[in-house]
Order: structure tokens, then C-alpha cells, then sequence
């Protein structure tokens, strides 16, 4: 009985250890993610020739496959500077770009050797538009994520066309041709970009087993040993991919990213006049980082490779932020409840500072609660403005800490989101009155 019980506790520990360094990896892999908190998506593709949705358009029977395709002939691509592209990246304060290397409609944007719907081959462009943006990102110390859509409607070997139409229901032969398609795309871009990021879409249509998800990770880990993957594989992908919209309340996921467009459209449509403001984006921005996400912030550039004059606005006025306010943003975790204080919050790495987002020009002292550490000192986050607080309802016989009261005048606001630091005598400590 007993060589019973050490057997089966030597096995636990054993499988313990394993869960134990295999998250450790994943914690490794995925530190540089969880503190880059902002990334730009770019999709771009012949859908912009026409202003129209990417591959949906065709799919939902809103324009034939052949007038879609007809856009290939005019994406010229005269006017892409990649250089260009990756310091307005860099601007913004994006620590990570992730391009559209192939959306569903099957149009690569590299010269695949295994299919000639490609830039190079089908578009005036005549080139690869990755590997330049890839290696001006590089110069600017920016990770690379590469978009890779798994179904592609163009492939005559997928079963799925359009909405309601189907090329053929069962037939293994064909379906392994369209498998082995998918893993030579994969591999094609692992090897010539070697991304940081893999950023899968279009999982929805098969099973994990269908697609060898599986096997797909082992190909990219296998291919780089520190790349990261979204969601989008079925179950094997590294972190949470919530599209267009604000998580109410702070995911259960220890990583994830809220991917956002800056208008209603992903890629260049030039009726779509409804943009965010700036302040919109970075009060969105404010929240995701506050319950610990990343935002991964949509641009569509046109057909000739120039990013809508709007778009750039909304990045520069971003960055400008971001750089004002940069030590309450980046290498930060999540902050703290809003039972505590009524705003984004985010802490530093140590948990000794806390940093608090104005979203709007108080009409009086803030309010701060359930902070039993001793505060050190208070000040404007960007310009070192040093402001008073006041503790009040602090009784010495009761363990509910004092209501803090931060004044804050109005010529320290910031034009968008004033951000507030506030420093501790350790890391910080918060009463919860629920426990007796």
C-alpha cells in the first residue's frame, strides 16, 4: 500500500513539474507581449482598391469573386514606404506591428512559391511587400506579427467558397491537399520573416483536428522557439483575442488582446467617415491596460501604400500620449478594482506605485479608498507636479483605512487623460472588507 501511495505521489510531482515548466516557458515567451501593451494591425490587400470589405465582400454575395478579384490590377502599391510606415509605428509608441500577409480571400502579399494569387505575380505592386516592412520595424526595435488566415475561399482544394456555397462536402483527398497548402504557406513565412507573432484567423470553419492544430504549433516552435500565437488555432494558441469590443470586466485570461479598428473598417474604406477621436482611443487604451490587456490598434492603408491622413492623426496624437505618460503605461500590470478608485488604473512592475487615469476634469479632489499603505508621495505623471493630499475618516481604533483626497488643479490636466502617480511604502495593500 505504501510503495502504492509513494508511486502515485512520485507521479504527481512529476506531472506538477511538468504543467509547472511548461508555463514557465509560455511566461517567457510571452514577456515581452505582456509589457508592450499597445501593437498596430495593418491590413492591407487588394480590398482597398475598391474600398471595400476584405474577402467578406465576395463571400456574402455583396460583389462577384471575379469583380473582387478584378481589384488585383489596381493594387500599385506606387506610393508604400516602409520606412515611412515603421517610424509613424514607432511614434505611436507600439512596441509590435502585426501585418495581413494573407487574408481569406488568399492574396498573398509575398511571393509564395506555392501559389501565384500573390502580390508579385497578380498585382502591378510586382514585389514582396513584407520582408521591407519587416526589416524597417527591425531597425526600430518593433516585434513583428504576421496575420495568416487558415481557410482561403480562393483555394480550390477548400471546401467552403461563399456563404451557402460549397466546392464539396467530403473528400479526404482534396481537404489533405488544402492541409499540406497551409503548412508550406506557414512554414513559407516563418522562414522568411521569422515573426515574433503568428496571428491566425478563419479557425471558426474547421475542428482543431481538422486543421492539425496541433501540428501547426509544433511547426512554428519548432521554426522559432520563442514565437507567440493568438487565439485563432482552436485551443493552442497563447492568449485571448477579443475583436471590437471593451471587455466589461478584467478577462480571466493572463494574457490577451482587445484588436480594434480606428473607424468601423479594417481595411481602407474611404466612405467610412465614422472615426474615433483620439480621445476615444486612448480612454479605450486607458481601460485595456488597466485590466492588464494589450490594444492592438487597426490601420488601413490605400491601395497606393499611403495610411489615411485621419489614421496618422490618431497615431501621432496617440504617441504623443504615450510618451507623456509612458511609466504609468509600459512594463505596468493591471491595476487596481474599481471599488478602490473610479477610473483606469494601472501598477508598476513591483506594485509600489500606482498610477491613476483622470478620464475627465474632476469637479473637486479625488477620491481614493481601501489603501492601508503609507503614501510617500503624489504627483503628475509626465510634468513631476508635486500635489497635495488630505487623509479624512482615518479612526485610530478601526482597521478601514482613511478616504485619501488628492487635489488637483486645473492647469496640471492634461488634454486628453491626466495621469496621477502615487508612491508607497511597499507594495501596495488593499482592505477587503468582506473578510471578517
Amino acid at each position: 500500500m505504501k510503495k502504492t501511495i509513494l508511486i502515485i505521489a512520485a507521479s504527481l510531482i512529476f506531472v506538477f513539474n511538468g504543467f509547472a515548466q511548461k508555463q514557465d516557458s509560455k511566461d517567457s515567451r510571452l514577456q515581452w507581449f505582456k509589457n508592450a501593451k499597445l501593437g498596430i494591425f495593418i491590413h492591407w490587400g487588394i480590398y482597398s482598391v475598391n474600398g471595400i470589405d476584405e474577402s467578406w465582400s465576395f463571400y456574402n454575395n455583396l460583389i462577384s469573386y471575379e469583380d473582387y478579384m478584378k481589384q488585383l490590377n489596381g493594387f500599385n502599391a506606387i506610393n508604400y514606404d516602409p520606412a515611412k510606415w515603421a517610424k509613424l509605428i514607432a511614434q505611436s509608441g507600439a512596441k509590435y506591428a502585426v501585418l495581413t500577409s494573407k487574408h481569406h480571400d488568399g492574396v498573398a502579399l509575398w511571393d509564395s512559391k506555392f501559389s501565384d494569387l500573390n502580390t508579385v505575380k497578380k498585382t502591378p505592386a510586382h514585389r514582396d511587400l513584407i520582408k521591407p516592412l519587416v526589416d524597417n520595424l527591425r531597425k526600430n526595435n518593433i516585434k513583428i506579427g504576421l496575420y495568416f488566415s487558415l481557410l482561403d475561399w480562393s483555394n480550390p482544394n477548400y471546401p467552403n467558397f461563399k456563404r451557402n456555397e460549397q466546392r464539396y462536402k467530403n473528400d479526404s483527398t482534396r481537404w489533405n491537399k488544402f492541409v499540406q497548402f497551409n503548412f508550406n504557406q506557414i512554414a513559407e513565412i516563418m522562414d522568411n520573416y521569422n515573426p515574433d507573432l503568428i496571428w491566425f484567423d478563419g479557425d471558426w470553419e474547421q475542428s482543431a483536428e481538422r486543421w492539425h492544430a496541433k501540428e501547426i504549433r509544433e511547426l512554428l516552435l519548432k521554426k522559432n522557439k520563442n514565437v507567440i500565437i493568438n487565439s485563432r488555432l482552436r485551443g493552442y494558441g497563447d492568449y485571448a483575442t477579443p475583436e471590437q469590443g471593451l471587455p466589461i470586466h478584467k478577462p480571466k485570461d493572463k494574457y490577451w488582446e482587445l484588436c480594434m479598428t480606428m473607424n468601423d473598417s479594417w481595411g481602407y474604406q474611404g466612405n467610412d467617415k465614422n472615426y474615433k477621436t483620439p480621445y476615444q482611443v486612448i480612454r479605450i487604451f486607458a481601460d485595456v491596460i488597466s485590466n492588464g490587456g494589450n490594444l492592438l490598434l487597426d490601420i488601413g492603408p490605400k491601395a497606393d501604400g499611403t495610411i489615411p491622413v485621419k489614421q496618422v492623426n490618431i497615431l501621432k496624437e496617440l504617441g504623443r500620449w504615450n510618451r507623456k505618460h509612458s511609466r504609468a503605461i509600459f512594463n505596468t500590470k493591471a491595476g487596481i478594482p474599481r471599488d478602490y478608485f473610479d477610473g483606469p488604473t494601472t501598477l508598476s512592475e513591483d506594485g509600489k506605485t500606482l498610477y491613476l487615469f483622470l478620464t475627465g476634469k474632476p469637479n473637486g479632489p479625488l477620491m481614493l479608498k481601501g489603501i492601508t499603505n503609507k503614501i510617500n508621495n503624489i504627483w503628475v505623471v509626465g510634468s513631476g507636479i508635486k500635489l497635495k493630499h488630505d487623509i479624512k475618516m482615518k479612526a485610530w481604533w478601526s482597521k478601514i483605512p482613511g478616504l485619501i483626497f488628492i487635489d488637483v488643479p486645473d492647469y496640471v490636466l492634461d488634454k486628453y487623460i491626466t495621469v496621477i502617480g502615487i508612491g508607497l511604502d511597499g507594495e501596495i495593500k488593499l482592505f477587503d472588507d468582506t473578510k471578517k
